[in-house]
């Protein structure tokens, strides 16, 4: 009965994603010949149809990515490649942790090696066709072997853990897992602005000194501390330019892509800057920790009742361990048919994500003039190719930022 439950699941999803997709080229496609008449001023027929081309493109490679996604998905459960892995992990190295630690980064190799080819797709293929591409393979190559050895320096000693709680803290080791689990989470929103971050990128501290006194200036007003204010090369991989806080804290800081510095005017830098800042004073960062950590631990106590039960595992085509626990394999099946099963809850954290940018844009054009974050929008969104005509069906369910007329009109209203 679980199989028919996973396989409707699975086909929903699937042609959910599908039927999204297609209406979203579809409806991006009519309207790439004409610029919505409010940007007809700032936004050229050549930019908007390179949108139009941009965003069909992506759109396109995400249905190959969720076939891709769902093949694999069928493949390691009934098709019987996780119990396969299983039981050959088991003949290696009989029950014990390096068993649970094989299975589980065996899984997430060949995972991670079934999107490699849409990944590099997108990234030399689209990305390089439409100029934003500006990695080497040389730096791909680099990145990817960096970001192999920190997920491990992280996730080992974390799987671990995990795996130790499940053997000896008994039925509640889910609640003693979602402790860890969020002080891991909070280790890491530390540690990644210093420690991990700099391993990819270099962070220079702002030298204009202009601009750093309009922006300390205006996190003064708006009751905000950091440990600074850098600019990160970001131009080295992409030409899309973006903006963000990060860390936790004392650790705090502002971070700009030296793209978006290129870009925007002192005015358009600060009003971009109200905005992230928005999100610190309406308390949003917080809310999402807060609805994170309440639905992992929803989740890790479904997840403690899930791990008891035969069926969960022979629904989806594995045997559970005679001669050893299954801790590891409840832990892979669960994370991997997770998805299937919250894939329409996906339009409420969009809808709620979109709420708080509208409530960082009221914020951004009461510290500053809404002018200025409007003008500095529309420069984004052409200079990213952001697609001004989004199907509204689509938008709704995937974005989390509201579409550029959308916000526009709200912020020519403040104004």
């Amino acid at each position: 009965m679980f199989t028919v439950i996973f396989l409707a699941a699975l086909v929903v999803m699937v042609l959910t994603k599908l039927w999204l997709a297609a209406r979203q080229v579809r409806h991006v496609g009519q309207h790439r010949n004409a610029v919505p008449a409010r940007f007809a001023d700032t936004i050229s027929l050549a930019a908007h149809q390179k949108a139009a081309d941009y965003t069909i493109a992506r759109t396109r490679l995400s249905m190959l990515e969720v076939l891709g996604g769902a093949a694999v998905l069928i493949g390691f459960t009934l098709l019987g490649g996780l119990h396969w892995l299983n039981q050959f992990w088991l003949g290696v190295f009989g029950p014990g942790y390096a068993y649970g630690v094989a299975l589980i980064a065996s899984v997430a190799l060949i995972g991670g090696l079934a999107e490699l080819p849409f990944s590099l797709y997108g990234q030399f293929g689209i990305e390089q066709r439409f100029g934003f591409n500006k990695m080497t393979w040389r730096l791909w190559l680099a990145d990817a072997l960096k970001m192999m050895v920190v997920a491990s320096a992280l996730g080992l000693p974390l799987l671990l853990a995990v795996l130790w709680l499940m053997e000896r803290t008994g039925q509640l080791w889910w609640f003693w897992t979602w402790l860890v689990w969020m002080g891991f989470n909070l280790f890491l929103l530390v540690v990644f602005p210093t420690y991990i971050a700099p391993l990819f990128n270099k962070f220079e501290p702002l030298t204009d000194e202009s601009l750093k006194q309009r922006i300390e200036a205006l996190m003064r007003k708006c009751g905000f501390a950091s440990k600074g204010l850098f600019v990160m090369d970001g131009s080295k991989r992409s030409a899309h330019g973006n903006a963000y806080f990060t860390g936790f804290g004392a650790a705090k800081r502002i971070v700009f892509f030296d793209t978006l510095l290129s870009r925007l005017d002192g005015d358009e830098i600060e009003a971009v800057l109200a905005h992230e800042l928005g999100h610190f004073k309406r308390r949003h960062i917080l809310k999402r920790i807060v609805v994170t950590f309440a639905l992992s631990l929803l989740f890790l106590a479904v997840l403690g009742w899930l791990a008891t039960q035969a069926w969960f595992y022979t629904g989806l085509g594995v045997l559970p361990n005679l001669v050893a626990d299954n801790h590891a394999l409840a832990l892979v099946l669960f994370f991997l048919t997770l998805p299937v099963f919250t894939f329409l809850l996906g339009p409420i954290s969009s809808l709620s994500s979109r709420k708080h940018e509208f409530e960082a844009d009221e914020f951004a054009a009461q510290q500053t003039q809404a002018g200025h974050l409007v003008s500095a929008l529309v420069k984004l969104y052409k200079d990213n190719a952001s697609t001004l005509t989004p199907d509204p069906v689509y938008s709704a369910f995937y974005y989390s930022h509201p579409p550029a007329a959308q916000r526009i009109d709200r912020l020519m209203a403040h104004a």
